[in-house]
């Protein structure tokens, strides 16, 4: 199977469960879209959907060194260039968040040399999943992003709700911001300000959105630029501009194969979202267990144990890390956060391998990196994306000799009920 001779759009996204996010939002758009883990090999590309549109690279570079970020996101973008790819999209986190030095500022930069472009659009809204910036400043709902609980995340605390500071700090260059005001006045008042801002020397722009309408009207003004930034609301927009273009084929684009076999939950997140559909699958009384970390670093057979328990359950289990961050905090004074992090990602990929050797094949795992590090576990490559299941969060299938049904959802997303939805979705006809 070949790829198309131009697919429209090629994305780069920091982390696996953002990946899905973007992909998401474009399958909402009828555009037919594929993941891949990492830059596809030589290998991978007959596995690839001939008929993609939209091609959606997952890196997990949001926490790493800048410079091994600048470097995987380059040779990411170098592919989708070959590829023939119309537009670039960066995509991150619509928290923003990335490490203390930075890493969205660093590859923006990097991205916009290898294009030639001297200016582009950093807008994270999401206003479905409460995400909405208003004079540059990011809110959760109602709350500042420094107040929301993202100022205690393990790994990458957001102490600063206004993100052109935030931003300012990661570049060199100048970083403006673009104000509701204009964005109120639709694609033509917004294409007149992006000029007045590169005209100033401004080379990134934060962009206010308070609502879908606003990321649409952005989308649309920006059709032109050679790469956008942003979190998956902003993709909203990029369908309907190909579309209007004629090159969007009236496709299902989120038809998915049916997948049937063992399931399980597995959560890493400590979000506080995450922890909230935690709460819920243990009061509706479904078997869990939870992971200890410091168990898990004094030797103890922790991963032997979850399955185990996984094993005798006779029923769907949920295996887990996620605690308060006060807890998460006691943690890692003892071992690290980075090795925190990784003893529980490396065993909970563990497990999820050895599920899989058992007859496992849907996967719902909460947490960006758990995700990361189960897909590597399961050696996914390749992703189809299928119909959401909450904001930001589709059902997807791998491609191979052995499909698997997985929802990989980031760990600010889903309702309470999420697990229970995302099971009953990956099921769906596999009855």
């Amino acid at each position: 199977m070949s790829l198309p001779a131009k697919p429209l759009l090629g994305c780069i996204a920091d982390d696996f469960t953002g990946a899905t996010d973007l992909a998401n939002m474009l399958v909402r758009g009828g555009m037919r879209t594929v993941q891949s883990i990492g830059v596809p090999s030589d290998t991978a590309l007959a596995d690839l959907d001939a008929d993609a549109d939209a091609i959606v690279i997952a890196l997990k570079s949001r926490t790493l060194p800048a410079a091994e970020a600048v470097e995987q996101s380059l040779a990411a973008l170098a592919w989708l260039r070959e590829r023939g790819c119309e537009q670039i999209f960066f995509k991150y986190c619509s928290t923003f968040d990335s490490t203390a030095r930075g890493n969205i500022g660093q590859v923006t930069d990097a991205l916009l040399e290898a294009l030639g472009s001297d200016f582009t659009l950093a807008c994270p809204a999401f206003p479905e999943n409460g995400r909405t910036i208003f004079r540059g400043h990011l809110f959760v709902q109602d709350q500042l992003l420094n107040e929301c609980g993202m100022q205690n995340h393990p790994l990458t605390p957001m102490i600063d709700a206004n993100l052109v500071r935030v931003l300012q700090a990661q570049t060199p260059n100048n970083v403006g911001l673009l104000r509701y005001d204009s964005v109120a006045q639709g694609e033509a008042a917004v294409r007149e300000r992006i000029a007045q801002l590169r005209a100033g020397g401004v080379t990134m722009a934060i962009a206010d959105a308070v609502s879908d309408a606003d990321l649409y009207t952005l989308g649309q003004a920006c059709s032109d630029l050679p790469l956008l930034t942003g979190g998956s609301g902003l993709a909203l927009g990029l369908p309907g501009n190909f579309r209007k273009a004629g090159k969007l084929r009236d496709i299902d684009a989120a038809e998915l194969p049916l997948v049937s076999g063992g399931e399980v939950v597995l959560a890493g997140s400590a979000s506080v979202a995450t922890n909230g559909q935690v709460a819920a699958w243990l009061e509706d009384g479904r078997p869990a267990l939870r992971i200890d970390p410091l168990a898990l670093a004094a030797g103890e057979p922790v991963v032997q144990e979850a399955l185990s328990f996984a094993r005798d359950a006779g029923q769907t289990v949920l295996i887990y890390a996620t605690s308060s961050p006060d807890e998460v905090k006691a943690v890692q004074a003892q071992l690290g956060v980075e090795r925190a992090g990784e003893l529980v990602e490396n065993a909970l990929g563990e497990i999820a391998k050895s599920l899989f050797d058992a007859g496992t094949r849907r996967f719902v795992v909460a947490g960006g990196e758990t995700s990361g590090a189960v897909v590597q576990a399961l050696n996914v490559n390749l992703l189809k994306i299928g119909a959401q299941i909450d904001p930001g969060v589709p059902a997807t299938a791998s491609t191979g000799a052995t499909p698997l049904a997985l929802a990989l959802k980031s760990g600010n997303f889903g309702g309470r009920d999420f697990f229970a939805k995302a099971l009953a979705q990956l099921a769906g006809g596999a009855q």
